[in-house]
């Protein structure tokens, strides 16, 4: 159970899906029922009869930056660079100062203190300190970076995703964004929510179904691979979270009067577990996430969750593992494969309930 090669599967190269489908409420969804292992097949706009009154439905309204950047170092030689806490740096630039962010720097040799990089549009940035591939830089523009930054960046779509050139489509701007992101800062999507449409959604609360939205700016440690053989050995990469006053209030009243609390994604299962007291109860506030689930956690919080199917060996999936059961998920996952579900960020979904 805590050695990572039992959560190891193989997927053929086909299953992984490189687009997303035309529509995204038309993707696949399998309905995992976690206490008898049952699995039904559905299309995703099939949630609306799934939910109904009764339940509350957490979404994560983080919005993907265009934070992956190509450029050249001063001397030569090209670099490619990828924000890791836009949020956090945004936080504490003041007006007419560098835009000062921590990076992950891919470059054919190690960068030294005050190495200059240069980029698009005029915008340069000095390495301040860093080693091993994680930086923080000084990024110097005229005007605001964050503007410059929606010219000169990539989406930060995963490896597994191809495009030409390592940069991603201007369709994928849209994309791998969710409807109802409101909160720049993460460079991953969480992924369970590109299922959803505005009017999904709009049919969701005529059905009765209570939705209401946490942050968390999905970074590094959702990703980062495990490189221990024991799980238990691995430690998540701090993720920034926020939750409302009112978003407490409102799981907390869900909670209060048995309303079935319904995860979209595992951004959203940890941010609520981690905010959770013994009892249950969310505190509102803002902080960094850090929490690792896998089998043997004791869920406080959360009674279903959406999420895709997720890479072998991934935290994620281990998290999924401690959900519904390490065999039971690389069961589904099975079926999923000899059905031909679409795997990954722009892949099909399931619902465990």
């Amino acid at each position: 159970m805590f050695a990572v090669s039992s959560y190891h599967y193989d997927l053929p190269a086909d299953r992984i899906a490189q687009k997303p489908v035309r529509q995204r409420e038309r993707s696949r969804l399998m309905v995992f029922e976690r206490g008898s292992g049952v699995l039904r097949h559905a299309a995703f706009a099939d949630i609306v009869q799934l939910l109904g009154t009764g339940d509350l439905l957490v979404i994560n309204d983080t919005a993907v930056i265009p934070g992956r950047l190509f450029g050249r170092k001063a001397s030569g030689g090209r670099v490619e660079v990828l924000l890791l806490d836009f949020a956090g740096a945004c936080e504490s630039c003041r007006p007419g100062s560098a835009f000062v962010c921590p990076c992950l720097i891919k470059a054919s040799k190690p960068l030294k203190k005050g190495a200059q990089l240069l980029f698009e549009k005029d915008v340069s940035a000095t390495v301040i300190d860093g080693g091993e591939g994680r930086y923080t830089l000084a990024f110097d523009c005229v005007g605001a970076f964050e503007t410059y930054l929606q010219h000169i960046g990539s989406v930060p779509l995963p490896p597994y995703i191809k495009r030409r050139g390592k940069r991603s489509l201007p369709a994928d701007r849209a994309a791998y964004q969710t409807v109802y992101a409101a909160t720049p800062g993460a460079i991953a999507a969480p992924t369970a929510g590109l299922h959803f449409s505005i009017e999904l959604l709009d049919r969701l609360r005529a059905r009765g179904v209570e939705i209401v939205a946490i942050t968390l700016h999905v970074g590094y440690g959702t990703f980062a691979p495990v490189r221990v053989s024991d799980i238990r050995q691995h430690r998540m990469h701090a993720e920034r979270f926020h939750i409302s006053h009112a978003a407490a209030d409102r799981l907390n009243r869900a909670r209060t009067q048995q309303k079935r609390i319904v995860a979209v994604g595992t951004t959203c299962v940890r941010v609520l577990e981690y905010a959770a007291d013994s009892h249950g109860r969310i505190a509102s506030g803002s902080g960094q996430c850090d929490l690792f689930i896998y089998p043997g956690y004791d869920f406080r919080m959360v009674d279903a969750m959406i999420t895709n199917f997720h890479l072998p060996r991934s935290t994620l999936l281990m998290l999924v593992a401690a959900f519904a059961g390490r065999q039971k998920v690389l069961a589904a996952y099975r079926e999923a494969i000899d059905r031909g579900y679409r795997f990954y960020s722009y892949g099909d979904a399931m619902l465990i309930c």
